[in-house]
């Protein structure tokens, strides 16, 4: 059993629909492509695997997190702040409670490395 052939006016497949769009789009810039260039560039762009269309693809929901605050990270920052303070460094600054000191043109900053498994 076969199909009967597509009349003039049905449905049109996607290359069809793609390669009038190419030349339309082209027309639009002011640069017309024949509808040999057209189909040549709907064949690249249906066999490109990857490409995507982003703009039907739905935005992810940004979710924040809590930062879990460690305390022996902020004493040791506020000890080496004081004593930055008491030896001569006035500029000393807090950047990051848990992490940055800064003084002049330099700063500190702390790492706790994890514990290897």
């Amino acid at each position: 059993m076969s199909l009967p052939p597509k009349e003039k006016g049905c449905v049109m497949d996607k290359k069809e629909k793609l390669i009038l769009e190419i030349m339309r789009q082209c027309a639009e810039d002011g640069e017309p492509v024949s509808r040999e260039d057209a189909e040549e560039m709907a064949e690249m762009e249906l066999k490109d695997k990857s490409h995507r269309r982003y703009e039907l693809s739905q935005p992810r929901k940004q979710t924040t997190r809590e930062k879990k605050i460690d305390m022996e990270k902020v004493e040791i920052i506020k000890k080496i702040y004081n004593f930055l303070l008491t030896n001569g460094a006035e500029d000393a600054i807090i950047i990051n409670e848990q992490r940055e000191i800064g003084f002049g043109d330099y700063s500190i900053t702390l790492t706790k490395h994890r514990k290897k498994k």
